[in-house]
Formats: C-alpha cells, structure tokens, sequence
C-alpha cells in the first residue's frame, strides 16, 4: 500500500488501493493446460499464474470482520482511518465447465428479492448525468468486440461468455445484509464450486460488485458527514483481464509480491459530499466519472440490471 505521506495520493486513490484484494497465486501446472479455453486464455504464454476463489474469499475474511480500514485526510488535516465492512452486492460466475450447463436459467439465477421500502431514500439528491464515450469501459472493450448477447440482451450466446454457473443480484436492504464473506459462505452450500474454481477457469463476463460501508473511524470525529460515504466497486475475476485488460496489471503483480491484484475497474457513490474525496486541483472528479462510466457500459453490455448501482446513482450527489 502507498504511504499516506505520498503528495500525489488523495483519499479516492488510498481508498481504491485499501479495498484492492491482493491474491495468493501460484503456477498453474503443466497438465492443466490442455483444460483452458483458448478463447479466454493468452496463447504461448510458459507459465500462467492462478488462484481458486477461496483464496479471493479469504482475502476479505478480516475485512467482513473488522472493517477494512483507510487512511482518510480531512479538510483540517487530521488523519483518520476509516473503516468500511463490504457486502456483497452482485456475483456473476461464467465457466468452462460444462457441468454448469446441466442447470436451468431458473437454477442458474440466484436473486435475493426482499421489500426495499427502507432501501428508499427521499433527500432529493440529484442524478448523476454523464455522457459515455466508446471506450468508458477498457476492461470490456478488450473482449467485447466478439462478445454479443441475444436480442434480449440478458443470455450471452457466444461460447466466449462460457456457461452460466452462478448469477447473484443483492436486493435486500443494508441493514438487512450480512457482510461478503457470510454471504459467501451461505450460498457455497447450494454452490459449492464458489470455493474451489480457479480465474483460468472463469470467462470474461465473470465479475464481482462489492458494497463498502463505513461503520467506524478512529479517532472519532464529530459531525463527519463526509465520512459518511458508500462505494460500490466492481472487480474482474477471470484471468482474462488480469493478464491482459486491465490497466497496469504488470504493475500490480510486481508491487503485490507474486499475488494478484485485482483493482476496481468500476466504481459508484452514495451520500458523497463536499470535496474530501474529490480533491481541487487533483484528476479525482475525471477519476470518479471514468470509474462509474465504466461500471455502467459493463453492465448495459452484459444486459444487467444491477439494484445497487441504479440505486447509488439516482441518489448520487457528484
């Protein structure tokens, strides 16, 4: 992690390197080459790197416990560490197993459906208005060119997207929620590839949405309101991108000590105020509007409706 005591970070960028999960990988063996899809996979490359998903998990194991904790710089000066429990917002699992295709669409999606009348919000905030650009999104443009879905937009119909195993929507309440890793281990019971599927096995369109919500911040502070921010990010899971699309990756590995890093590509907001995390004078603002632009040509491009984020952004204030 970057030293608060570095001039160029700002509260936005510590916050994405605190919530980056940084993954133990290890060689993939010789004899498993032959089980990769070749769509999804680099070719002629010696040696690939992976991990199975409960390696990711246990990565935010602590995190569901305690709070991930990050340094905050407020307007005064003071430093606070500021501490967010993540929940799981939206899983979407695609393999190459073809196990996966014995299950039904109705197997397949895993929505959790409650009332959401204490999900409402009535402050009338204002909408975030942006306008996309055709490459908002360089995660999915990577892949996305032979990458189309049916007339529906919501079934992938190109072997790229790979068999559908898992597909979880969060649409309960926060306070109804339990954090990421409760979760996970809840629905590994009716799922239990969740925790012993590798990123090599996974396709393109595999992604997670994690929803960041403070809880504490010591020292404590009084009338914080800035404090009071939610974040939504959305991470990757396939290797695909982890070796290819994704910015800077290289970069990442080097600086995770043989791990794999995986930043978010995809971010929303809710009850952001003032300018503690868009900082004057800093690419914060054109940081933050990239970041959602790119969440949201991920999702219009898999055909998802994604509660969480339509929902940050009607109350979104940026």
């Amino acid at each position: 992690m970057s030293s608060l005591s570095s001039s160029c970070s700002s509260n936005l960028e510590r916050f994405l390197q605190y919530v980056t999960p940084t993954v133990p990988s290890r060689p993939l063996p010789q004899s498993c080459f032959d089980n990769l899809n070749s769509l999804w996979q680099p070719p002629c490359k010696d040696t690939t790197e992976y991990f199975t998903l409960r390696d990711l998990w246990d990565c935010y194991d602590e995190w569901s416990a305690y709070g991930a904790g990050t340094p905050v710089q407020l307007n005064g000066g003071e430093t606070v560490m500021q501490y967010y429990v993540p929940y799981l917002s939206a899983l979407h699992i695609y393999t190459n197993k073809s196990a996966a295709t014995s299950r039904n669409r109705k197997e397949d999606s895993d929505v959790v459906e409650f009332e959401n009348d204490s999900w409402s919000d009535d402050s009338g905030s204002d909408n975030l208005s942006t306008s996309l650009s055709n490459n908002s999104s360089k995660a999915w443009d990577a892949v996305s060119e032979d990458s189309s879905l049916d007339q529906e937009g919501s079934w992938p119909m190109k072997d790229r997207l790979g068999c559908p195993y898992l597909q979880y929507i969060e649409m309960a309440s926060p306070y109804w929620r339990v954090p990421l890793m409760d979760k996970i281990t809840q629905l590994a019971q009716n799922y239990p590839a969740l925790m012993t599927l590798k990123n090599v096995d996974l396709s393109p369109a595999s992604w997670i949405a994690v929803a960041w919500y403070p809880i504490y911040h010591i020292p404590s502070q009084k009338n914080e309101k800035d404090l009071a921010a939610c974040f939504l990010s959305y991470h990757t899971l396939s290797s695909t991108f982890q070796d290819n699309a994704v910015e800077d990756a290289d970069k990442s590995k080097e600086e995770s000590n043989g791990g794999i890093s995986l930043p978010p590509f995809g971010l929303a907001t809710y009850k952001l105020q003032g300018d503690l995390w868009m900082k004057p004078h800093t690419s914060d603002r054109e940081r933050m509007i990239l970041l959602y632009s790119a969440a949201e040509s991920w999702l219009k491009q898999l055909g998802i409706q994604h509660h969480d984020f339509n929902f940050f952004s009607f109350h979104c204030t940026m």
